[in-house]
């Protein structure tokens, strides 16, 4: 399962380099889009793995073990395929120069956030604010 992307360089911006340039822009969007090329070709092999494994068992434990894993697999891929969307919404920010600011304060996210979370929409002291009133309301 691949959510996460890591086959990259980091990038290392040039001294008085203006944030989220056109260089930059081009290094997280081809880290998006491989990204996305690994998550798509995990969903198809699953694809294919099911459609070759679809054996009928005799024994009913086998058969329920079977549908078990499928079950994990087809969430697994669906967890995979709601990522792949929100890829597809960050190239649009992308795109449209939007990407790399906080949604939450405008401030600038951070080049490390960024490579670590590519899809990132908040800054770290929001999410912290988010996740800290996420467990404020859980309790």
């Amino acid at each position: 399962m691949a959510t996460e992307f890591t086959k990259f360089t980091p990038y290392v911006p040039k001294k008085g380099e203006e944030y989220m340039s056109a260089k930059q822009l081009g290094h997280f969007r081809k880290i998006l889009e491989g990204w996305k090329g690994e998550l798509s070709q995990d969903i198809d092999g699953t694809i294919h793995a099911m459609q070759e494994d679809a054996t009928l068992f005799a024994d009913p434990n086998d058969r329920a073990s079977q549908e078990s894993d499928m079950a994990l697999e087809l969430r697994n891929r669906d967890r995979e395929r709601k990522l792949i969307k929100k890829i597809d919404e960050t190239i649009a920010k992308i795109e449209n120069k939007d990407y790399g600011y906080c949604e939450g304060c405008g401030v600038e996210i951070g080049l490390k956030r960024l490579e670590a979370r590519p899809t990132a929409t908040l800054c770290i002291d929001c999410k912290t604010l988010d996740e800290f009133r996420e467990r404020q309301v859980a309790r």
